[in-house]
């Protein structure tokens, strides 16, 4: 799996000439980092409690509506609801807006709509339900509310005044309401911010949570939610796995505990790859309630059996994504038997779960790299998720056959829609044509963006140690990428599962370093001896038994075709 490599900078010449500190120069210029106050500010953000409304392109003076309407709120006694949504960056919003109001002295109760029944955001049947059980004066979105007039009218004709906290972006129709919104943060860095104005605003003194608490969860939601790592919100993801490491939060505690992770070395991967799934699990096939009573309480009996619940609810998701992934990609195999691959791919099927469709969907874009749709299809409605891959808008394209559609949501590289069942090979047709008149070949081929070719023998314990100043890595922040040419391979072993993976070991004159090659078992057959290669890698500390060592992680490889 041959890919392009993108190499921004090459450092040529000896060790003597260049080394460590120039690597890590040139690191922070390909992120755009040159005078000393962008390279200050990068490598010591401000605290997230330090930033203003402005800061966050936040509106102040909306801020200041919101903070007082939740004050008057609080102080009177009234019903609060706070209504957030079913993923992970909504749990977690929904979770801190609860705590700080409810340690404030505040009515307040939450709500998550279910993904089937309710659908995403506001709804008729969710307000509705919201009157029946707790009858609220005041009703709070996280993460959503933005493209939801119709029924914030709604509402507000039953006697429900509405603040929306959201981050996606502003429709045309703006609902009519108090709006706390910005696109610099996500739905959980938003209510984190409005819940600290708002304890500052009361005295801090008066509440039960402190906003360094609360850090934590609006962390775990920043991260899931694939917000860049940069600026504002690597302020808020920095500090906030330092609250992790030391939370006292028996749920979160036990989230980790039964997930396997050790706290006090939590990091983004874990957020993303092993905490997220299990909370974003719930909305997708059951309710997303359990999800946020994990977060919220405080008795560890409690705790444990949540995180069981979430832990076995994340296995059954796992399955039905691997079964409905199988199943896709034996369809696509079928209809492509003897034909060109499509540059969109586009499959559908009714026993396809809505709640994973869009995990489908990125295994699909994961194997073949091309824009891909899943759908669920349903007798009447049927619902898709899509995925796409650089340089092709996704969800502006689903727009374009918004005639065929019932509801469109997304941004560039992911959506989601519903339309009626008849019209799903329109659909199809339409969207399969654009796609192979807006995407060339040179689109469909991978890259990887290597940060700079250097000389084996700069792969070191002191260039991986500069580099952890770059950390929390993450989405907009990726992972350091480097390329050497012309290394020998001293030994390779299949390993893993499958023997999908590689354990190689890596020759350039003195230099010596093992390397590890995941998902890349297909290439053992292509090595051979006095051949040397070039290779992509990223540099990683291995730890096993209480002992360091360096390795290598194999991104990508070059042979040399003569």
């Amino acid at each position: 799996m041959v890919k392009k490599w993108q190499i921004i900078q090459k450092v040529e010449g000896k060790t003597e000439k260049r080394n460590v500190e120039d690597v890590i120069h040139i690191l922070l210029e390909n992120r755009g980092l040159k005078t000393n106050n962008e390279i200050d500010g990068f490598l010591h953000p401000t605290h997230p409690d330090k930033l203003t409304a402005s800061d966050v392109g936040i509106d102040p003076k909306s801020l200041r509506t919101a903070i007082e309407r939740i004050q008057k709120a609080i102080e009177n006694k009234e019903s609060i609801v706070v209504y957030a949504d079913y993923d992970a960056d909504g749990i977690t919003a929904g979770a801190v807006m609860w705590e700080a109001i409810a340690g404030l002295g505040g009515r307040i109760m939450p709500y998550i709509p279910h993904r089937t029944d309710e659908g995403y955001g506001l709804s008729k049947k969710g307000i509705d339900s919201v009157i029946k059980d707790y009858n609220p004066t005041l009703l709070i979105t996280v993460d959503h509310g933005i493209t939801g007039g119709e029924y914030v009218e709604y509402a507000k004709s039953k006697g429900i005044d509405v603040i929306v906290t959201d981050h996606h972006m502003i429709p045309k129709d703006k609902p009519e309401c108090t709006t706390v919104h910005t696109t610099l943060l996500c739905g959980a860095g938003i209510s984190w911010f409005v819940s600290k104005e708002l304890m500052k605003t009361m005295n801090n003194e008066r509440s039960t949570m402190n906003e360094s608490d609360l850090l934590a969860l609006a962390t775990i939601g920043t991260v899931a939610d694939m917000m860049p790592l940069t600026g504002i919100n690597r302020s808020l993801v920095k500090y906030g796995i330092e609250e992790i490491r030391k939370t006292t939060r028996v749920g979160l505690i036990a989230l980790m505990k039964d997930a396997g992770l050790e706290q006090s070395a939590i990091g983004t991967y874990d957020i993303s790859h092993i905490l997220a799934p299990r909370l974003n699990a719930m909305g997708r096939l059951v309710h997303a309630m359990d999800a946020l009573r994990l977060l919220c309480t405080r008795r560890e009996d409690k705790a444990m059996e949540l995180a069981r619940t979430l832990s076995l609810t994340n296995i059954e998701r796992q399955k039905l994504t691997a079964d409905s992934t199988s199943h896709a990609f034996q369809g696509l195999t079928s209809e492509i038997q003897g034909k060109r691959l499509k540059k969109l791919l586009f499959v559908s099927h009714d026993s396809y779960n809505p709640g994973i469709i869009g995990l489908v969907a990125g295994k699909l874009v994961e194997e073949y790299y091309r824009p891909a749709v899943v759908v669920a299809r349903g007798k009447v409605i049927s619902k898709a998720s899509a995925r796409s891959i650089k340089g092709f808008n996704i969800v502006e394209v689903i727009r374009t056959c918004s005639d065929l559609l019932i509801d469109v949501g997304g941004h560039p590289m992911a959506a989601g829609f519903t339309f009626e069942t008849k019209n799903i090979s329109k659909l199809q047709k339409r969207l399969e044509d654009i796609a192979d008149k807006d995407i060339d070949e040179d689109m469909l081929m991978r890259s990887i963006r290597i940060d700079a070719e250097i000389p084996l023998e700069l792969a070191t314990t002191f260039l991986w140690s500069g580099m952890q100043q770059f950390g929390p890595l993450g989405f907009g922040n990726p992972e350091p990428i480097f390329s050497s040419n012309n290394v020998s391979v001293d030994d390779i072993r299949l390993i893993g599962k499958d023997n999908k993976h590689l354990k190689l070991r890596f020759r350039d004159h003195n230099i010596v370093l093992d390397a590890v090659a995941f998902n890349l078992g297909s290439l053992y057959g292509t090595f051979k001896p006095d051949h040397p290669v070039d290779i992509a890698y990223s540099i990683d500390m291995n730890v096993w038994n209480g002992n360091r060592k360096l390795q290598l992680k194999i991104k990508d490889v070059h042979f040399d075709t003569e």
